[in-house]
């Protein structure tokens, strides 16, 4: 076996490897399996129920990928994230039937931070991991209002991040955020850009900055902008028709303020999270919504954790509001392998049709329905 094979083989194991006498390397694979059976009533607008087997998350989305990092002296490494996600069920593929549609990016790390390039998370995702504890949970967390949150990404990107005495900064800037034309995040349409003659059409950038102090407690603040152009759209998911933002003079921004405090077995999260959709159009309202939520989330034994939430929807233009209680007891088998049962109910107003499963297409329910859902489900990591 030659150098440059066993090198290569060395990456597909996960293992360190050594690329020359001036700079180490190593490739991790890894990866998680996560699906069970859920049960949904209301499933529909003739208020029929369903059991089946979610197709996009359960606890958590399943992806594998592989994760590099070169370092090349001086403080200064390349590093890079292939990331794919799929489903369980079927065996296909997510994100558009993108090969990596969660992430495929390249930079570098240094004193300044991370400085990469590609399809990668904007920052209003960043912004929500500490005080949103459920995460994009089937049942639970601020993607059961707006799914753009837990799948926020954006194609031909340029991020910066860096953390300094508990300060962390960052900032994305894309040229054009869908380049595939499958769809860059739920609800968007499909926004290629970049575009001759018209440099803000597809444009998207995103802001963050937060402080995580020694004693336990954090808080953020996030900003991000989507600009319209050819596909774009904006989906407010409540049961409405998805808004055309055809000119790239229309813009979908969103805005959040949370924080979270561990306090002791216990970590507490909350927020705020407000959206901004403007048009060109006279005939078409600009629409604003404002989401608010309380999390925590509880290790009871090392092996045990019970966490749960509750949120609030408010959007007055489209006279829709949803409120959602989620719960969730996982235990770990390992470090690796987990049971968990959940369950989530959602209240829509009269002209609301929010959906409290995001497993997937074919659980809306009908305008000022309720939903009841259920779920049991394993995860593997690796």
């Amino acid at each position: 076996m030659n150098k440059h094979t066993g090198a290569a083989l060395a990456a597909l194991l996960g293992m360190t490897a050594s690329t020359g006498s001036f700079a180490q390397s190593s490739v991790t694979l890894y990866g998680l399996l996560d699906t069970g059976i859920e049960y949904v009533n209301h499933a529909n607008a003739h208020g029929d129920s369903v059991v089946r087997m979610p197709g996009i998350t359960g606890s958590l989305p399943s992806r594998w990928g592989m994760r590099g990092k070169e370092d090349l002296g001086g403080g200064l490494a390349t590093v890079f994230v292939l990331e794919s996600g799929f489903n369980v069920r079927g065996g296909d593929m997510g994100q558009g039937g993108r090969l990596f549609g969660r992430q495929a990016w390249v930079g570098l790390q240094g004193p300044f931070g991370t400085l990469s390039f590609g399809r990668q998370y904007t920052m209003a995702f960043w912004a929500v991991q500490d005080s949103d504890l459920l995460g994009p949970d089937i049942y639970g967390g601020v993607g059961s209002f707006d799914s753009y949150i837990p799948n926020g990404r954006s194609d031909n990107t340029v991020a910066w991040k860096g953390t300094w005495q508990g300060v962390t900064a960052g900032a994305t800037w894309s040229f054009g955020r869908d380049s595939a034309g499958t769809g860059n995040s739920p609800g968007q349409g499909t926004c290629a850009g970049s575009l001759p003659g018209d440099a803000r059409a597809c444009r998207q950038w995103s802001a963050m900055l937060r402080y995580d102090a020694p004693a336990g407690f954090g808080v953020v603040a996030s900003y991000d902008q989507q600009r319209g152009g050819p596909g774009a759209a904006a989906n407010l998911f409540d049961g409405v028709a998805p808004l055309a933002l055809t000119s790239s003079a229309d813009t979908d921004s969103r805005i959040q303020a949370n924080g979270y405090a561990q306090l002791g077995p216990v970590k507490i999260g909350g927020g705020w999270l407000g959206r901004h959709v403007e048009t060109e159009l006279p005939t078409v309202p600009d629409v604003t919504s404002n989401l608010y939520y309380l999390s925590a989330s509880w290790l009871a034994t090392p092996a045990l954790t019970v966490d749960g939430g509750v949120y609030r929807m408010i959007n007055r233009v489209q006279d829709a509001r949803g409120t959602l209680v989620a719960l969730r007891t996982t235990y770990q088998f390992s470090k690796r392998t987990s049971v968990y049962a959940q369950g989530g109910w959602l209240s829509n107003s009269a002209h609301a049709a929010y959906t409290l499963s995001q497993g997937g297409a074919g659980t809306t329910p009908g305008a000022g329905m309720s939903q009841l859902g259920l779920m049991l489900g394993l995860q593997q990591r690796f």
